[in-house]
């Protein structure tokens, strides 16, 4: 089987050490991990700055630098496993574990310990945060700024339990190709941050998506379902209607299922190709 490249860190030229004596290269490296030091940042197909924005990586989370050329690293984004190159200035060197990740849609962080200093970000949910210092309700980054307690949720506990809930607070953010952050995300990227915020692990595209989760029957769809068409996913909200990212609305929209459907047909895109239940 052909290793699937998008989350293979590995080129005829250069590939991960763990992957030595599984795929040929011409040689082999450690990765060094970094940590993502801005808001989000673009994790890219090529190094410039005007290449297709793949995936994103969010603050807190590590990316696995094999190779760094250009003003970019070539690497593997840690939490969904994607391969690309992010640009070195977003990154910064690994500290220790995350204490908090961000529980709020988006949350401002701030350069002192009030919200009248200045404001830092936005951070979208599911940024990581390592707790350096506290004071009062103010919680400080590593690598950041001042947090306000209330946007942040413990690492392991108080996860959400309802992610259909977690993408109804995406609506009518707009749709953006690659994107998983509350300011723009793509189809995919949505149902991979409600999973997220609940506690669960999700891959980045939907074909990937599609192959992860148990197949439904289409005449059992209920809330949290994901509905699939070729290269689109969408999220069920009750038996009827569904809520996805989508390039016809250019938003997070909200619309009843039949009606996606025939749009989609009525474009040539064929079909749903299958029914999943995370």
């Amino acid at each position: 089987m052909t290793p699937d490249p998008r989350v293979t860190l590995a080129r005829p030229d250069l590939a991960a050490r763990k992957l030595e004596g599984v795929l040929a290269a011409a040689a082999y490296a450690d990765t060094r991990p970094m940590v993502v030091a801005a808001p989000c940042a673009p994790l890219r197909r090529a190094a410039a700055a005007e290449s297709e924005q793949l995936d994103q990586v969010l603050f807190g989370e590590i990316f696995d630098v094999l190779e760094t050329r250009d003003g970019f690293a070539w690497g593997q984004a840690r939490r969904d496993g994607y391969v690309g190159f992010v640009a070195l200035d977003a990154l910064a060197g690994e500290g220790e574990a995350p204490q908090w990740r961000v529980s709020a849609i988006r949350a401002y962080a701030f350069a002192e310990p009030s919200i009248k200093s200045r404001a830092l970000g936005p951070y979208s949910l599911n940024a990581l945060v390592r707790e350096e210092a506290r004071e009062g309700r103010f919680v400080k980054a590593a690598g950041g700024g001042w947090f306000v307690d209330r946007h942040l949720s413990p690492i392991g506990a108080d996860f959400e339990t309802d992610w259909a809930s977690v993408a109804e607070r995406f609506a009518g953010a707009p749709y953006l190709w690659g994107g998983r952050e509350s300011l723009g995300l793509d189809c995919s990227g949505l149902v991979q941050q409600a999973l997220y915020a609940c506690g669960r692990g999700c891959p980045r595209d939907t074909d990937q998506q599609q192959a992860a989760f148990a197949p439904v029957e289409a005449e059992v769809l209920r809330r949290g379902d994901l509905v699939f068409w070729r290269g689109h996913v969408a999220l069920m909200l009750d038996g009827e209607r569904i809520i996805h990212a989508n390039a016809h609305h250019m938003a997070v929209a909200v619309e009843p299922l039949a009606e996606a459907v025939a749009r989609v047909r009525e474009a040539g895109g064929g079909e749903p190709t299958g029914h999943r239940r995370p």
